[in-house]
């Protein structure tokens, strides 16, 4: 025991090493097997590179940890080795430092959107770096000041400030987590939220408590083995509950972007799952398109948007319909609604507004500026200046060559059909004499026989 203490190579130590490894490949898995499975396509900016990033931290501070504390029986011959370079760089900074910083900024961005009810005055690639200085500076101080013994522990003058730092990061994500804490977030996602943050909070004090130990207690044997195997399994644990609280996307995983409503059938058959041949189903007449009237009347209808919306795709330039779009969904959300309000506008402003967005739409700098600015992200008129300039720039750039296109004859074409089917069923379901086959007393309904 006291041998592979102090050199490493216990079988706790092995089997803490296995464990670790399958927290990080169901770690991976979580962020894989979403897009692999199920063709989620890929987010975009903060959404898509916090989350690898998280996955990258969670890395460095388990193999911080199995290289600097003695785990594998190994001389540390090269600089790579040092202890300064896992104990201090990875394991602070670029480990737990990195992977705390993350989760604050998630919540950074949660606390401006849906409490603040704004975007957040300082981007993500701005104020993760800048939340991460503390730890490089103390990591730097470190470096220079050399406290660490060939074993990679630490002085107890050391252990205060160190435990400190972990304390405050660990302090304000609960803060901010607990800011949001009155938002009614759907399927108990708040709820779910609080219970990764306990378990989070948990691990990180056994570990605390492990770590402390380890670097205290360094003359006792046994004391050694078991405070790093708790050191490596609890991490192991935080990285896997940490990635698992789903803080970055709060309503996206578990819901759509449209309302969920009890479902309603007009009819028996819609109710029983009978398929409608349309026979006997009225059906709402073809709209008569007069290409006199205004553009933004025409696209409330929606047939008519979606032929207008395939013929502006062609052109390269169905931006502004998609963005007409997905405001005309947004409208369609109850104003007593905000959190899926707020939602939708966020992902419509990082999709369409957003300068270098996948589908930045052209609209002047005074409404993209009164957007990205605004203090109510839930307002229903959000989105009016930069509809109404979308909608003339259509009507200049688009609606001429639209009325002369094939896909304009094709919807005339089929809105044709429709109308003359809808003639048929009106004809097929015009009422007929029925004729009771039954006679005299025998007749249960005392129907007369018509002549």
């Amino acid at each position: 025991m006291a041998s592979c203490a102090v050199d490493g190579g216990c079988a706790s130590d092995y089997i803490a090493i296995a464990i670790s490894a399958v927290c990080f490949i169901l770690l991976l898995s979580r962020l894989i097997l979403p897009f692999a499975i199920h063709k989620i396509p890929l987010p975009k900016r903060s959404s898509f590179w916090i989350p690898v990033i998280q996955i990258f931290a969670s890395f460095n501070l388990l193999l911080s940890i199995v290289m600097s504390v003695n785990f594998l029986k190994f001389e540390k011959r090269h600089w790579w080795q040092s202890c300064y370079a896992w104990a201090v760089w990875i394991e602070a900074p670029l480990g737990f430092g990195l992977l705390l910083s993350c989760r604050i900024s998630q919540a950074f961005q949660l606390y401006y959107i849906f409490v603040k009810r704004c975007l957040p005055p300082i981007r993500s690639y701005i104020f993760l770096p800048l939340i991460l200085l503390p730890w490089i500076a103390g990591a730097a101080l470190m470096h220079v000041k050399k406290p660490l013994n060939d074993r990679c522990h630490m002085g107890t003058q050391w252990i205060i400030p160190v435990v400190s730092l972990h304390a405050i990061y660990v302090a304000i994500l609960v803060g901010f987590t607990g800011a949001i804490r009155h938002i009614e977030f759907r399927f108990d996602e708040l709820r779910d939220l609080w219970q990764g943050i306990l378990v989070s909070a948990s691990s990180i004090g056994v570990w605390v408590a492990a770590y402390i130990l380890n670097e205290i207690h360094d003359d006792i044997s046994w004391l050694q083995v078991v405070s790093r195997f708790a050191l490596l399994v609890t991490a192991s644990i935080l990285v896997l509950s940490f990635f698992s609280i789903s803080s970055s996307q709060p309503l996206l995983s578990q819901i759509s972007l449209r309302k969920r409503e009890p479902l309603a059938f007009e009819t028996m058959g819609q109710a029983l799952g009978i398929p409608n041949s349309g026979l006997l189903l009225p059906r709402e007449p073809a709209p008569v398109i007069d290409p006199n009237e205004p553009l933004d009347k025409l696209l409330m209808n929606k047939r008519f948007r979606q032929s207008f919306m395939s013929f502006a795709d062609s052109c390269l330039a169905g931006e502004s319909v998609h963005f007409y779009e997905e405001v005309h969904e947004l409208g369609k959300i109850p104003v007593d609604d905000p959190v899926r309000r707020i939602y939708m506008a966020r992902h419509i402003i990082d999709k369409y507004i957003t300068a270098g967005a996948t589908m930045e739409v052209n609209i002047s700098h005074r409404s993209r500026q009164a957007i990205l600015t605004t203090s109510n992200l839930a307002q229903p008129n959000l989105f009016n200046d930069a509809l109404n300039e979308l909608i003339q720039l259509m009507k200049m750039n688009l609606a001429n060559d639209y009325w002369s296109s094939t896909y304009f004859m094709k919807f005339k074409e089929e809105a044709s059909m429709r109308s003359h089917e809808l003639q048929q069923m009106t004809s097929w379901n015009s009422p007929t004499p029925r004729l009771s086959s039954v006679h005299g007393v025998d007749d249960p309904f005392h129907q007369e026989q018509e002549p």
